[in-house]
């Protein structure tokens, strides 16, 4: 299983409450540029319309730039797969206003290509600055070993 685009900012602006795995719609020129690791998912996020959900803001520059339509759009809303469950649960729980709908990361499972979302809340400056300073004691601790 290999990981072709991650959302790190989203593991530190976030708490992740609950995480799901979607298939997600895409051209064949951009499963190619995925399966290059050309994919971006910073400042994407999701939302739900209609019964559907759509990846928003997430950038796939085309494989081949000269060969690419000339109306091909690399940040165009892009359609997830979820079961009608999965929707109704996700509609249900973004009613509250903290919460959000974030993609964690793109991956292939087999053939396919899945999307990790996440259903969020937003942390706040203390509980950032508490996550930097464990990331640091972890760090640390991991050097006074290594030096032994």
């Amino acid at each position: 299983m290999a990981s072709y685009a991650e959302n790190r900012k989203a593991r530190f602006n976030y708490e992740f409450l609950e995480k799901y795995e979607t298939g997600i719609e895409l051209l064949g020129t951009e499963v190619k540029s995925v399966r290059g690791g050309q994919m971006s998912l910073e400042g994407a996020f999701i939302i739900i319309r209609g019964g559907e959900a759509f990846l928003i803001n997430a950038n796939i520059p085309p494989y081949q730039v000269k060969n690419a339509p000339k109306d091909y759009d690399p940040l165009r809303n892009r359609k997830l797969l979820l079961t009608k469950k999965e929707i109704a649960e996700l509609v249900g729980s973004e009613k509250n206003k903290s919460l959000t709908i974030v993609p964690i990361s793109v991956y292939n499972k087999g053939r396919k290509i899945k999307v990790e979302i996440a259903l969020a809340k937003g942390k706040k400056k203390f509980d950032k600055r508490e996550t930097l300073k464990k990331r640091d004691t972890d760090r640390e601790i991991r050097r006074e070993y290594k030096g032994l």
